[in-house]
Parts: C-alpha cells; sequence; structure tokens
C-alpha cells in the first residue's frame, strides 16, 4: 500500500480517499433521508386533533441543555481529529472520551424528554403532529445511539493498532458523521423547538 506522507494520515492512500468520498455520498442520502422528515414535519405540525400542540409540551430547558451537549460534542470531536494529526494519542482518546459521554449525556435527556411526553399523554399514535415529531427526533437520536457504539468501536481499534492510515481514516469519518449529526440538530432545535415555541 503506497502511504502519501504530504498529506493527513487519513488521506494518506488512494483507498483513504474514496473511503471519504463514499461517505460524503452517504451524507449526502442522509440529507435527502432527514429532509423528507423535516417536509413531513412540516406538513403536519399544526394537525393535532385533539391532542396538544407543540407549545403545549415544548419545554425550552432541557432543549438548551441538548443543544449545548451536541455542540460541545462537535468541538472535542474537532480536537480529537486535530490531536490524531498532532500524533497526540492521550489527547485523542480523551477527547473521543468527552465527546462519546457528551453524546450519552444528549441521549439521556433525549430519553427524559420522551418519558415526559408519553407521561403527559403525547403519544406516536395521538395525532399527526406527534407522530412526525417522535419519527424525527426518534431517527436523530438512533443516529447518535449508533455514532456512540461506532465511537467506543473506534476507541478500541485505536488503543489496539495506534495511528494507522486505517484507524485515522475512521476516526476522520467518524468525525465527519458527529457533525453532521450536529448540523441536523440546529436544524432541530430551530426549526421545530423555536417555532414551535412561538
Amino acid at each position: 500500500m503506497k502511504i502519501d506522507h504530504s498529506v493527513p494520515l487519513e488521506y494518506s492512500t488512494e483507498e483513504n480517499k474514496n473511503r471519504i468520498f463514499g461517505f460524503w455520498v452517504f451524507l449526502g442520502a442522509e440529507i435527502v433521508m432527514f429532509s423528507t422528515l423535516f417536509a413531513v414535519y412540516f406538513t403536519l405540525w399544526n394537525r393535532t386533533g385533539d391532542g396538544p400542540t407543540a407549545k403545549d409540551i415544548f419545554v425550552i430547558g432541557p432543549v438548551l441543555i441538548e443543544t449545548f451537549l451536541l455542540l460541545t460534542s462537535s468541538f472535542t470531536i474537532g480536537l480529537a481529529i486535530n490531536s490524531m494529526r498532532q500524533g497526540l494519542m492521550k489527547a485523542t482518546m480523551g477527547f473521543f472520551a468527552v465527546t462519546l459521554l457528551l453524546g450519552l449525556g444528549f441521549l439521556g435527556v433525549e430519553i427524559y424528554e420522551f418519558v415526559t411526553y408519553v407521561g403527559e399523554g403525547a403519544t406516536l399514535q395521538t395525532n399527526a403532529f406527534l407522530s412526525s415529531l417522535f419519527t424525527l427526533l426518534g431517527l436523530h437520536g438512533a443516529h447518535v445511539t449508533l455514532g456512540l457504539v461506532w465511537g467506543g468501536g473506534l476507541m478500541l481499534q485505536m488503543k489496539r493498532e495506534g495511528f494507522t492510515p486505517d484507524t485515522a481514516n475512521k476516526s476522520f469519518i467518524f468525525s465527519l458523521y458527529w457533525h453532521f449529526l450536529d448540523v441536523v440538530w440546529i436544524f432541530i432545535f430551530s426549526f421545530v423547538y423555536l417555532k414551535g415555541l412561538m
């Protein structure tokens, strides 16, 4: 395998470059999927029937905590990649761990939020608005859960193998995935929660 030492390790082989390109294509498909769910939500958000509306169930406190946790995790995964490029294993692992802990915190608050909604009688079957809301938020939460498992597996691989073109490439691709989740959350925060609270 020919390694190009003039570029960052994650781009150092032709296969790595192709993987990164392939992942951008995958993210394009993810954008289409989330765009579709946003379109469904915007179509159905005022179809509440006799059930609660967005204003009835949304509480800004937990949403702000979720936003803070996820956006901070985007910063720390960036620091992890920067540390990886400098060959700092301990710092890379530390920033990866912080990123995953912040993601876990986000997930905990989101689960608390879902339990609260259900406790107030707002379930997936209550009305079209809630069906589209739970589908959108649930899919995003499922992506975060997948990211936690993926990131944990990557940490184990890096600990075992160190920085190689393979582990560096996978870590960089993971960071793209994590940043993508943050961008989706910014749209959810702005156009679902803030719009619903107005």
